[in-house]
């Protein structure tokens, strides 16, 4: 815990300096095709600068979408060469199969509620390209998903912004631990709920 709590204090000192945007939009970008939890950054960017919330999610939300893009064509022009390795490296073929036969079911439905959830987006992304859903409906359904999730944590920022600044210092080790369970336990109901 030690050490994520050198680079939460790292990135809040990144805000600050020139670098802060292109940082920023590069982990978003990342982390639509690798796992990067950088929920935490977005709202580290929000509560050092909270005039500035709003445009630090616009950023998130466009990167988040473009790595998105770059996934989908992975997924889509690049399966056979490099999608199945990506897939073995990046999550089980379980997870990718239940997310394939969601596609199947619900299609462009299920990009726009795993882009709010904390499903991580990057098996979303791959698989949407595997399952060739149109490009459009893709692009429009992640903006919303991305969009609504990244812009409300700015507006909570922008209202409480001091109270969870210290409410984060004061429980940052249990604000981690149940994070990463959020996220495991969102992912575990969606694999075994049938």
């Amino acid at each position: 815990m030690l050490v994520l709590k050198r680079m939460y204090n790292w990135c809040g000192q990144q805000v600050h300096t020139a670098y802060a945007v292109p940082l920023l939009a590069l982990l978003f970008f990342v982390e639509a095709i690798f796992f990067v939890p950088v929920d935490p950054l977005l709202i580290l960017y929000c509560i050092e600068d909270r005039m500035q919330a709003f445009y630090f999610a616009t950023i998130a939300t466009i990167s988040s979408v473009m790595g998105g893009l770059m996934a989908y064509f992975i997924g889509f022009a690049l399966w056979e060469a490099c999608g199945r390795a990506l897939v073995g490296i990046l999550f089980s073929p379980e997870t990718f199969s239940n997310v394939v036969h969601s596609y199947e079911q619900y299609e462009s439905w299920a990009v726009l509620i795993a882009g709010f959830t904390p499903i991580p987006y990057k098996a979303i992304t791959l698989s949407a390209g595997f399952c060739k859903l149109p490009l459009v409906p893709f692009i429009i359904f992640s903006l919303i998903g991305r969009g609504a999730r990244f812009y409300l944590i700015a507006f909570g920022i922008r209202l409480w912004g001091d109270r969870v600044k210290e409410y984060i210092d004061r429980y940052f080790n249990l604000l981690v631990i149940f994070f990463t369970l959020l996220v495991v336990g969102t992912c575990w109901w969606f694999i075994y709920k049938k």
